[in-house]
């Protein structure tokens, strides 16, 4: 359909507008084009007297002191009164010869001057300019009208007037404003024939369209059934999906294969054929859109992200300047003088674990919570600084000279935890790497970090993608340290990195698996322990000093975890001394209802005297414990962050005019304004996932039935190990023995295991320790216990209970 006969439709169909000229922009954004704007009423078909309106939308700058006609409804705002919530606009374009004519000499058309302007009037008429965007080649038959002229005067009209008619085509389409922007930005005014052209290159550009939205679209336009297109697009989404909800790092092509036949013929008539998919995958192929190994078929992303993980590992490992670097007696005295100064005395496998960081390129370190890790981690750094003559004190060192030690995790909590247990400056790996956002990372092989040793800890969290980043940054001449415990849950994204490391024996590694205990132990630990073996032990419901199990129905999960968080804030624990732990977002035991439960404990607003931003069904008031949800790099906060929020602001109380709300980061402070707060949800209760690299005194884990889809044995055992002091269990016993018998049967696809032992054989020169462990022993069955952080001996989890539940 043509852009005039848009504008006739939806004047036939007489669209809600209000039409008037732009006084002010009062805030715009650039990124998603959201923007609020006051203009001066000249006419309207809503039930509207005033003179000006305040005008909201996705839409680009406007320009001062022009008319527009905006399509919307009115919606009364609780704080600022009325809004016109725009779907679409349009520049208000003169319909008169003399009207175009002055439009066209005006300061937006440059070299355009008044009687040029009138010429292209006499030649096309009062429609002149929808004649000019349909085909710019009419302005030929305007006389002493040059070719650049022309040419500056379409691109001028495509600029101001090509997005107001996509937008409007786009919202026939199904399209919102917001998703509308998102597709122009890609497109620009190619948007409505690439559409129509092959409406499944949706899917491949535009992140939030998939591969059903296209469909939908490609059927009204008549490319349905096997249309290559179709298949195209449903090879690309099966594979996407794989990798982003199954933590795939490949799919295996009979899956993909029949995972695509199954997609096309979903609520379809027309079968598919195996060869018309096989031969859409090759065309893929061939274009590099999928690459493929064998039988193995990857998103491209994936595929070089494992391939460069293993040729930098086998870089790394090939230094051999650490070899004996110290002699031994040198090494054994260095570290009695250590174990002196600060008062302990490592066990052997802490010493072996130390003196092989020392002596190799690239060490993993693994064991469960309580086995020493941040014991040797300390040892390492301190040795280091001893053995090379340097100082932990990063002022000791001048500007243009870098601090030896670099010091990461995953998220921020488990980096402050790094900063708290070293004494040494911690970092994200995102922010170590300088990540940029849409722009990527600052540090990589050709800008790469500097520094002589690099510890990052929490690896199990590390996805393929940010191991790749990471390796290819490190330079040659750096020590690689990896601690971690490959028993708790694998990463958000694809891959299992730490796992596969650990598993191929190309990198030395060291297994801990002493037991540090305080004197009177942890039934905790012992609990964790049983777990990783597939048990759960016959005590699980009888009181213990550290932990107690709650017999309860799923509905009654919300009133316990109530009564709990209750009776701990009457002892003195705040909101982030508690976490409780949940699965899944919905039903009566999930983390939704679960926040707005214990929001009402801790932070209740009854008379509404606190401030509160409303954002759907949630309600946000200073004070509140909350969850950040994506990565904001340019505030340094990240996916996983827990913070509370400090400030709100309403519109009429600063100079942007609009609500905004601060988020405090232990120190690291974000503004979100309303059209944000998607990215934050409250952390009162969350997913076992976001909790991981974190570390909470009282855990509150329901496990009921309802949650079977997702109970498995390492994420039970991640959400127990989250706990410093108390663990308070509740629900069903059987569901929590079923979840614990439960192993990782959702394995996740990757070669990253069998490239490092291909790709490294016989070049590693440095011999692969023992893991200490029996090799006819599973991963689950290797030992693990911890050494308790109590410390309250005169409390146990049933003190926060009413007598009730006690």
């Amino acid at each position: 359909m043509e852009e005039q006969d848009s504008l006739d439709l939806f004047a036939e169909q007489k669209k809600k507008f209000i039409k008037g000229k732009h006084l002010v922009t009062i805030f715009h954004n650039e990124q998603n084009m959201y923007t609020v704007i006051r203009i001066r009423v000249e006419e309207t078909n809503h039930d509207y007297d005033d003179k000006e309106a305040v005008v909201t939308g996705y839409f680009p700058q406007v320009h001062p002191q022009e008319t527009y006609i905006f399509y919307g409804e009115l919606k009364e705002h609780p704080k600022f009164g009325m809004q016109l919530h725009a779907s679409h606009y349009q520049k208000d374009i003169p319909q008169t010869k003399q009207g175009v004519a002055n439009y066209l000499s005006g300061e937006l058309f440059k070299g355009i001057g008044k009687k040029t302007a009138e010429s292209i009037v006499d030649v096309l008429g009062e429609n002149a300019i929808s004649k000019i965007m349909n085909d710019p080649s009419v302005l030929e038959n305007v006389p002493k009208l040059s070719s650049e002229k022309a040419k500056s005067l379409y691109d001028t009209l495509m600029e101001h007037q090509g997005l107001e008619q996509t937008m409007i085509a786009l919202n026939q389409y199904g399209f919102g404003p917001q998703l509308s922007m998102k597709i122009y930005q890609q497109y620009k005014e190619l948007t409505i024939e690439t559409i129509q052209k092959n409406p499944y290159q949706l899917v491949e550009d535009i992140e939030g369209i998939g591969f059903h939205r296209s469909d939908e679209l490609g059927y009204q336009l008549g490319l349905s059934g096997s249309h290559p297109d179709r298949i195209r697009a449903a090879c690309l989404y099966v594979l996407e999906q794989e990798s982003m909800q199954a933590g795939h790092v490949y799919t295996e092509a009979k899956v993909l294969l029949e995972g695509v036949k199954n997609l096309l013929e979903e609520n379809k008539n027309d079968p598919i054929m195996y060869d018309e998919i096989s031969n859409e995958i090759i065309k893929l192929g061939e274009e590099g859109k999928i690459m493929a190994d064998e039988q193995k078929l990857y998103m491209p992303s994936l595929y070089f992200s494992e391939k460069g993980i293993v040729s930098n590992i086998k870089r790394i490992l090939k230094q051999t300047q650490y070899d004996e670097q110290f002699p031994e007696s040198e090494f054994l005295m260095a570290l009695g003088n250590l174990e002196e100064r600060l008062g302990v005395q490592y066990a052997s496998s802490q010493r072996d674990a130390i003196q092989k960081a020392l002596m190799s390129p690239m060490l993993i370190l693994t064991g469960g919570p309580g086995t020493g890790k941040t014991t040797v981690i300390k040892g390492i750094v301190e040795l280091y600084a001893e053995l090379h003559g340097c100082s932990m004190e990063p002022k000791a060192y001048k500007k243009e000279e870098p601090f030896p030690f670099l010091l990461a995790a995953p998220t921020g909590r488990a980096a402050k935890r790094m900063t708290e247990s070293t004494g040494l400056p911690a970092v994200t790996i995102h922010r170590l790497l300088g990540w940029n956002g849409s722009e990527g990372f600052d540090r990589h092989e050709e800008n790469p970090l500097e520094g002589k040793i690099i510890i990052v800890d929490e690896t199990s969290m590390v996805d393929i993608w940010l191991a790749n980043q990471l390796f290819k940054a490190i330079p040659d001449n750096m020590q690689v340290i990896l601690v971690g415990d490959e028993d708790q849950l694998p990463s958000v994204g694809p891959g299992q990195v730490l796992r596969d490391l650990i598993m191929s024996k190309r990198i030395p590694s060291v297994m801990l698996t002493d037991i540090y205990r305080q004197a009177e132990g942890s039934s905790i630990i012992e609990l964790a322990h049983e777990m990783k073996k597939g048990h759960v032990p016959g005590n699980i419901t009888i009181q213990q000093k550290d932990r107690s199990f709650i017999k309860c129905h799923p509905n009654q999960i919300g009133t316990v975890v109530e009564q709990v968080v209750k009776n701990a804030k009457n002892k003195g624990f705040l909101a982030k001394d508690i976490q409780v732990l949940a699965p899944m977002y919905k039903g009566p035991a999930g983390i939704d209802k679960l926040n707005i439960i214990i929001q009402d404990i801790f932070n209740p607003n009854p008379d509404g005297a606190k401030k509160e931003l409303a954002f759907g069904d949630v309600k946000y008031r200073i004070g509140d414990k909350v969850l950040q949800l994506v990565n904001q790099p340019e505030n340094h906060v990240f996916n996983g962050d827990m913070g509370e929020i400090v400030s709100i602001f309403y519109a009429k109380e600063n100079t942007e005019k609009q609500d905004m709300m601060v988020v405090s980061f232990d120190g690291a402070e974000a503004t979100y304004t309303r059209q944000d707060l998607n990215q934050i949800t409250h952390a009162y209760c969350c997913s076992v996932h976001k909790s991981q690299g974190s570390e909470f005194p009282i855990v509150i884990l329901p496990i009921v039935k309802s949650y079977y889809r997702m109970l498995r044995r390492n994420l039970l055992y991640t959400a127990i190990t989250r706990s410093k002091q108390f663990l308070i269990l509740c629900g069903d016993e059987e569901a929590l023995r079923l979840g614990v018998e439960r192993s990782d049967d959702q394995s996740r696809l990757s070669g990253l295991l069998e490239k490092l032992q291909e790709e490294i054989i016989g070049d590693n020169s440095h011999p692969v320790p023992s893991m200490e462990v029996d090799e006819g022993l599973t991963i689950e069955e290797k030992m693990m216990q911890v050494d308790p952080m109590i410390g309250m001996e005169n409390i146990t989890p049933y003190d926060f209970l009413e007598k009730e539940y006690s």
